[in-house]
C-alpha cells in the first residue's frame, strides 16, 4: 500500500486548521491519559494504523500501561479501566459508530455520571478530532514508519 497524496502539501490552509484543532485538544482539562486512550480506541475502530502507531507512544508517555494498551480492544471485559475511562470509552464508541449507535441515552447517562458538562464537551472534541484525523490518514493511506529493529 502506498500513500495517495500528501494532504499537508495539497491543502496547507485546511491542514493548518486541523493542526490548530489538534493543538486545542492539548490544552483541555481532561486527563492526558484519557485523551490518549480515546485516540487509541477510536483509531482501532477506524482501522487507522498510522494513528495507532503515533498514539501508542504518546499513550505510554502519558502513563498508560502496556497492559491497558494490550487489552484496550476488549476494554469492556477488562478490570484494568476505571469508571472515568469506561465512561469515556463508551462515549467514544457511541460517537465513532454514530450510524449504528445513535448516541443512546444510556451511553450519555454513563458519560454524565462520570464527567461534568465542560469535560463532556472536551471529550466530544477529542473524539471528533481523532475521527477526523483517522479519515485523513485512512482515506489518503498515510504510512507509519516501520521499526526495522525487529
Amino acid at each position: 500500500m502506498s500513500s495517495r497524496i500528501n494532504y499537508y502539501r495539497a491543502a496547507p490552509v485546511a491542514m493548518k486548521a486541523m493542526m490548530a484543532l489538534e493543538e486545542a485538544t492539548k490544552t483541555l482539562s481532561l486527563r492526558k491519559s484519557i485523551r490518549e486512550l480515546i485516540k487509541m480506541r477510536v483509531s482501532q475502530i477506524n482501522g487507522c494504523a498510522y494513528c495507532l502507531n503515533l498514539h501508542a507512544a504518546e499513550a505510554r508517555a502519558a502513563g498508560i500501561s502496556q497492559q491497558k494498551l494490550d487489552v484496550l480492544v476488549a476494554w469492556r471485559e477488562s478490570p484494568a479501566f476505571d469508571e472515568k475511562e469506561r465512561a469515556a470509552l463508551t462515549w467514544a464508541e457511541a460517537l465513532t459508530r454514530l450510524e449504528t449507535s445513535g448516541a443512546p441515552d444510556s451511553d450519555y447517562s454513563t458519560l454524565a455520571a462520570a464527567f461534568d458538562e465542560c469535560e463532556q464537551v472536551e471529550l466530544t472534541l477529542v473524539i471528533t478530532t481523532i475521527n477526523a484525523w483517522n479519515r485523513f490518514a485512512v482515506g489518503f493511506r498515510s504510512q507509519h514508519p516501520v521499526d526495522q529493529s525487529t
